[in-house]
């Protein structure tokens, strides 16, 4: 389990040199992600990698964690990119669905990088990686959105709230190789069915 190094914010990038080595950093980290795991990333590869002092690193990053977190935070903020329109006639539940199954196979596809997002964000404090807090904000404010609720009531939340663990346990049981594709699709569908269904604007 990663840690926190330092109980600090991290530095936000300013200038266009300063985002330019900020999303050269998230890139490397995914790519070694992708091919390591977290465990076997060390911070001085990203920055030796990246072209950037290890000090300007933890400037940014004060820990995997932090440096994790982010990545997972900069899928999520393409989350709601494509996905699916709801007319009318359409079944807003389905694009929930859709919209979770699609990142999910996203996720699956690098399952190491997936890992250490996953363990990164359980570990990630609110109060000092601020990616964390924006992940769940994020996610929540998409689903609300295909599910067309303008104004939910403390239960919608909630709902909401229980669909986005249910989809996280789904997530690590497929990324430790305990469910199947096949199975998680499956589940992912019933527990939108489920939850969603109970919503304050569901028909009847």
């Amino acid at each position: 389990m990663p840690r926190i190094a330092e109980d600090r914010p991290a530095a936000e990038p300013q200038s266009p040199g300063q985002k330019a080595r900020h999303e050269r950093i998230l890139c490397v980290a995914a790519r070694l992600g992708a091919e390591r795991g977290l465990e076997h990333v060390q911070m001085h590869d990203v920055a030796k990698e990246a072209g950037v002092a290890i000090a300007t690193l933890y400037r940014y990053f004060p820990s995997k964690t932090h440096l994790f977190t982010a990545i997972m935070a900069s899928q999520v903020e393409r989350m709601s990119e494509g996905s699916p329109r709801v007319d009318a006639a359409g079944d807003p539940v389905d694009a929930v669905a859709e919209t979770l199954l699609r990142s999910t196979r996203h996720m699956l596809h690098t399952p190491r990088l997936a890992g250490a997002m996953m363990q990164s964000n359980f570990a990630a404090h609110a109060a000092t990686v601020t990616e964390a807090a924006g992940i769940e904000a994020k996610v929540h404010h998409t689903v609300l959105g295909l599910l067309g609720l303008t104004e939910p009531t403390d239960r919608d939340n909630r709902l909401i709230r229980l669909l986005m663990k249910s989809w996280h346990g789904l997530l690590v049981s497929a990324i430790n190789g305990h469910s199947s594709m096949s199975e998680t699709e499956t589940e992912i569908r019933l527990a939108c069915e489920v939850l969603l269904g109970a919503r304050s604007n569901a028909p009847g």
